[in-house]
């Protein structure tokens, strides 16, 4: 199995008509900076106080999580219910899947309810493609994070916390992904929005990736993941200066690997501590997709403290939720 996947192998087609006009929010990659732009200007445009209420009355969707999710379901829902939209709220748990029903299954049912979008969320690696060439022609779909491949919405929603801090020149900002980038989505859409947006190609600019080694994907020279990140082991040489501070939850469900020795060795290697913030720029920001594992990858003291930026990402993905449902929907 491949953990890390250097393509997935989305087809632009499918989330793009020939103008460049979104039919499906599928991932970022291949995403222009014009389009991410747009989006992240009208979500700029929702959290200044913009009225939506209206623009999805009549329009069916459905959150339809295969994997358990607080942030990014209740987002969605209400990021729908602000625009007008009917929400259907479905739960693996208690649904057909447990009976074997396939996620294709699942899903042409409920599109048959007269549902036209669809937010989902699932283990597998680019299912998202399969759905998406399963459906009727007027049916959208959503990615909200799909196995360790992509988390769109949440890729758009760090960058407009970034660009509300630091103002839209990536060129000049030094960023840092740091924990558990082997398993996440969240790392992918992030690198693939950062690099979109000029981050890591000003003067001496870098993107650095820090991990331990069992945690970091490999490093692929012809163009991977990581290609052009300045990758290292050592937390404290990568969070020396950097203006941004992106944080990854350790995913404790994966210990079983072996992957680490323990959880206090790996906050004290890899934990994003009071004295380890003040080696970063003055004026860093610090940022993390949740949920948290407090006293692991990050102190109490900074994720509530005044650098922390946490509850403003949860915040943003509100509006950049209605900005993305707007923009395949409306």
């Amino acid at each position: 199995m491949t953990l890390f996947p250097s393509t997935l192998g989305y087809k632009s087609e499918l989330q793009t008509d020939a103008q460049g006009v979104l039919h499906h929010m599928l991932t970022l990659d291949g995403l222009s900076r014009a389009t991410i732009n747009v989006l992240l200007d009208r979500a700029q445009e929702f959290v200044d106080g913009e009225d939506a209420a209206r623009s999805l009355a009549g329009t069916a969707v459905c959150t339809l999580f295969f994997e358990p999710s607080t942030r990014t379901r209740l987002s969605f829902q209400r990021a729908a219910q602000r625009m007008g939209a009917d929400v259907l709220n479905f739960d693996a748990a208690t649904s057909s899947t447990t009976k074997g029903e396939t996620a294709r299954d699942t899903l042409k049912n409920i599109e048959a309810m007269g549902v036209r979008g669809f937010i989902i969320r699932h283990h597998q690696d680019g299912i998202l493609n399969e759905l998406a060439t399963c459906i009727a022609p007027e049916t959208r779909i959503i990615n909200a994070g799909d196995g360790r491949s992509a988390h769109p919405t949440q890729g758009l929603l760090d960058m407009l916390t970034l660009r509300q801090a630091k103002g839209e020149d990536f060129s000049r900002l030094k960023v840092a992904i740091v924990g558990d980038v082997l398993h996440s989505r969240v790392a992918r859409s992030d690198l693939h929005a950062l690099r979109t947006l000029g981050a890591g190609h000003g003067h001496s600019i870098e993107i650095r990736v820090c991990g331990p080694a069992a945690l970091l994907p490999p490093v692929d020279d012809s163009g991977g993941m990581l290609h052009g990140c300045l990758v290292t082991q050592d937390f404290d040489e990568a969070v020396e200066g950097v203006d941004v501070l992106m944080m990854l939850r350790l995913q404790r469900e994966r210990m079983e690997q072996g992957l680490i020795d323990s959880l206090e060795g790996y906050h004290r290697d890899y934990g994003l501590t009071e004295a380890r913030l003040k080696r970063a720029a003055a004026d860093a920001v610090v940022l993390h997709p949740g949920p948290i594992n407090r006293g692991v990858e990050i102190d109490d003291a900074v994720a509530d403290g005044p650098q922390s930026l946490i509850l403003k990402q949860v915040s943003n993905g509100v509006a950049v939720r209605m900005a993305v449902l707007e923009a395949v929907l409306a």
